[in-house]
Formats: C-alpha cells, sequence, structure tokens
C-alpha cells in the first residue's frame, strides 16, 4: 500500500465508528488488539493508532487492512497520521535507561536504601531532572512520563532489590538490579556519576541527545558511568587538539605510535595508509576524573581493538591491566600449544 492512501476524512469516519462500537469491541471486530505504545489524542480520546490506520483503508480502497499488512509504529500508521494532521501519544512511557537509574538509585541510596512517596521533595527534583535527561524524545513519551508517581515507584522497585529488603521484590527490571549491584559493589564511584549527572543537567553543560549521523555505536559498549557520561568520555577521546598533542608528545620523546596495550603499530602493517595513525583513550572515566583539564598523562595511545575491550564491560580496565591480561592469555595460549605434537601445533608441518 502506498503512503497517502489514507485522508483525514477516512480516518474521522473510522473513528466515528470506534465510538459507536466501543473500543474493544471494533478491535474484535477487525483482529487488532490494543495499541501496545502509539495512540492518536482527538477531542480529548484516545484511539488505537494502528486499527484505525488499518480500518481507515476501507473507505477508499474497498477493504480494511489486516494487521500483518501495516506497521503500527514510525514510518508507516504513524508517519501517515500525523501527515493528516493527527496528534500521535503514547501508552506507556519507555523503559528507564541506565542514566535514569543512576539518579534514581542514588536517590535511594542517600535515603538509607528506602524508597520515597511522591510527595517527598526529594521525588520532584528527581522528576524535574530526568525530564531534563531527555532519555527519550517527546513523541515516545507518554503524559506521565517520569512524573513524581513515576518516580516514586521506581525508587521502591529498586529498594525492593536490595538484600536487606524484609519483603518481595516488586516488578522492576533485570536493569534496576544491575545499577543497585553497582551502587553496592563501588557506591563512591557510582555516587559521582550521579552527581556529575546532576550537575551537568542543571547547568546545561550535557547534551544527551547526539545527531543521528554521529557515528557512536555504544549498543553493547557497558559504560559504568552511564550513556550521557559516556558520550561526554568519547568527546575528550576525540579531541584532536589533545589527540596531536599526545602523539607529538610521545616521538618528541623518541617513542613509536604503537598500542600501550599490544605494541601494534598501524604504520608496520598498513604502510603509508596507516602511518601516523592510532586511537586515544582517556585513561581516567569521567564519573573519577570530573571535568577538569585534561593532562597528557590522563591519555594513552591505543590500537582500535585494545580501545573496545577496554570500554566493552564495567569496570574499564587501564591500558596496563588490559596488557597484564593479554601477556597471561599469551603465556596460557603458549603453554597449551608446547603440549601438542609437533603436527598439531603446525598443521603446516605435517602438510610438507
Amino acid at each position: 500500500m502506498e503512503k497517502g492512501a489514507i485522508s483525514r476524512d477516512d480516518v474521522l469516519k473510522t473513528m466515528q465508528e470506534y465510538d459507536a462500537l466501543g473500543g474493544p469491541e471494533f478491535l474484535d471486530l477487525y483482529g487488532f488488539k490494543a495499541a501496545r505504545k502509539f495512540l492518536i489524542l482527538h477531542d480529548g480520546k484516545e484511539y488505537d493508532s494502528k486499527a484505525i490506520a488499518a480500518v481507515a483503508h476501507k473507505h477508499q480502497h474497498g477493504r480494511p487492512l489486516t494487521w500483518q499488512e501495516l506497521s503500527g509504529g514510525v514510518g508507516h500508521a504513524v508517519d501517515w497520521l500525523k501527515r493528516e494532521g493527527f496528534k500521535i501519544g503514547v501508552s506507556r512511557s519507555p523503559k528507564w535507561t541506565r542514566d535514569e537509574l543512576i539518579l534514581a538509585c542514588d536517590v535511594v541510596a542517600r535515603n538509607g536504601w528506602q524508597g520515597l512517596s511522591a510527595s517527598d521533595p526529594r521525588i520532584a527534583e528527581l522528576s524535574e531532572l530526568l525530564q531534563l535527561l531527555g532519555a527519550y524524545p517527546p513523541e515516545e513519551r507518554a503524559a506521565e512520563y517520569r512524573n513524581c508517581n513515576g518516580a516514586a515507584l521506581k525508587t521502591m522497585n529498586i529498594a525492593s532489590f536490595h538484600p536487606d529488603y524484609p519483603g518481595t521484590p516488586t516488578n522492576g527490571g533485570q536493569l534496576d538490579r544491575e545499577v543497585l549491584e553497582d551502587f553496592l559493589a563501588r557506591p563512591e564511584e557510582m555516587a559521582r556519576a550521579a552527581a556529575l549527572l546532576r550537575e551537568g543537567l542543571r547547568s546545561g553543560t550535557l547534551q544527551p541527545m547526539l545527531p543521528e549521523d554521529d557515528g557512536v555505536d555504544d549498543d553493547d559498549v557497558s559504560a559504568p558511568e552511564g550513556r550521557v557520561l559516556y558520550r561526554r568520555h568519547l568527546t575528550r577521546e576525540r579531541n584532536k587538539r589533545l589527540r596531536l598533542k599526545k602523539i607529538t608528545a610521545v616521538l618528541r620523546k623518541g617513542g613509536i605510535l604503537a598500542c600501550e596495550v599490544c605494541a601494534f603499530d598501524f604504520g608496520a602493517v598498513y604502510g603509508e595508509r596507516g602511518r601516523g595513525y592510532i586511537e586515544c583513550h582517556h585513561v581516567v572515566p569521567l564519573h573519577e576524573a570530573g571535568e577538569g583539564t585534561t593532562r597528557l598523562a590522563d591519555l594513552a595511545l591505543i590500537c582500535s581493538n585494545c580501545h573496545r575491550m577496554i570500554h566493552r564491560c564495567a569496570p574499564w580496565p587501564t591500558p596496563a591491566q588490559l596488557r597484564a591480561s593479554v601477556q597471561e592469555q599469551a603465556r596460557v595460549v603458549g603453554a597449551a600449544v608446547s603440549k601438542l605434537p609437533t603436527s598439531a601445533a603446525n598443521p603446516y608441518l605435517s602438510a610438507t
């Protein structure tokens, strides 16, 4: 079905049918389930966006679309409805991000690992910070997005996962547990991360939403400080001026541009294409170093693979710690290979 195949009048007629039958009966008649996310907000009422768009198809084309024929999200039904001037909302707020949970868990920790009520002024402050954080764009937020009731409920969920909680844990998510465990294992680090988030959000120095073409691929990177501070950390690492200063300092001392972890030299392997290339890693995470001036001693020159391995999971190892791990792994593999028969250790020998 091509875009633009339904009109505003088609949608309004379908809404009248929805009202006449009743929502559950309308959905049952046309074989749809209640919207899990997107709703049409019209004249003080809410309508299931996917079902309305699909059934509206019959007014010009003789039949409604089935649920299999139409995507209910952004890019299909929602786009059609928006283009015809309808306001779209969401049925429920999205899942909490790690950044949001760090802020909430810090409030619980400072309250003796007890949840807080919606009327507590600290919950009002938390709700305000969550709005400033803007972990999700406006079109993905329900009307009650991160309000005091939701923020208070989250603190109760987090508190219920504490080892000393006397009752049964509530229905919080796995990420709630993980952030709580991080606070218990590294309380000073996590409290510092929360403090930096609060300070950055209040001052406006943290910009959580990056341009879509920024190229940040942090889906499988576990940042101990949360995604927002991790992105700030990456910004420091990508500072071309600092990287050039670090490279110049190393070369002036007679060093070479080799990875400080595994000694990989891009120039030696790739020739002219790789000459002068090396990545720059800020050894101290933002939540530990704070927002002070970066010193060259805080920077390490490492290859792409080692850089990725450092950032892969928390807590991040230093280049020296990762180097020791690489050397130990090489020793283990070398010892294992030495015990194999000659032909198995080097299959090329058995072929000659």
